[in-house]
């Protein structure tokens, strides 16, 4: 396992829509050990690929209750309203107030390759949303507004 360089905001690969995955390789394996590990030791509580570079639309995500690997992730519903703070691994330092989903439900690949459905709330909920805005070429920041 490889502890990998995390990119920041000047890093255009941040901006840019990722790629969907489409068979689980040994090579995404070792990529999910890596950005675990990344992740650890960066003290996050999740990392998308784009973060490291690599445009696959794959994520980690660890609120404390283990982790969690999603490839192919998309949030198919939400509902409620929640402020909270919020920071990025890929803005080192940065902590803003951002209002997101309170809940939502979010479809996946497994690791082993099966479809999987998880429902969130809370700071996971706020993580998948991140996460997966990282996907699409969004930066929590992209979501301030005067009302923040």
């Amino acid at each position: 396992m490889a502890i990998l360089k995390i990119l920041t905001q000047e890093n255009p690969i941040l901006r840019q829509k990722a790629k969907e995955v489409g068979k689980i390789t040994k090579r995404q394996r070792i990529l999910v050990k890596d950005m675990l590990e990344t992740m650890y030791n960066a003290n996050g509580v999740g990392l998308a690929a784009p973060q490291i570079g690599i445009s696959d639309r794959l994520v980690v995500i660890d609120v404390g209750e283990g982790p969690l690997i999603l490839f192919n992730p998309q949030i198919t519903r939400s509902e409620g309203l929640n402020k909270d703070v919020e920071g990025c691994l890929s803005l080192p330092g940065r902590n803003e107030y951002i209002i997101r989903a309170e809940k939502v439900l979010v479809s996946y690949i497994d690791l082993a390759g099966k479809k999987v459905t998880i429902n969130g709330n809370g700071l996971l909920a706020r993580a998948l949303q991140h996460e997966i805005d990282h996907l699409e070429g969004i930066l929590f920041i992209d979501h301030l507004t005067k009302e923040n």
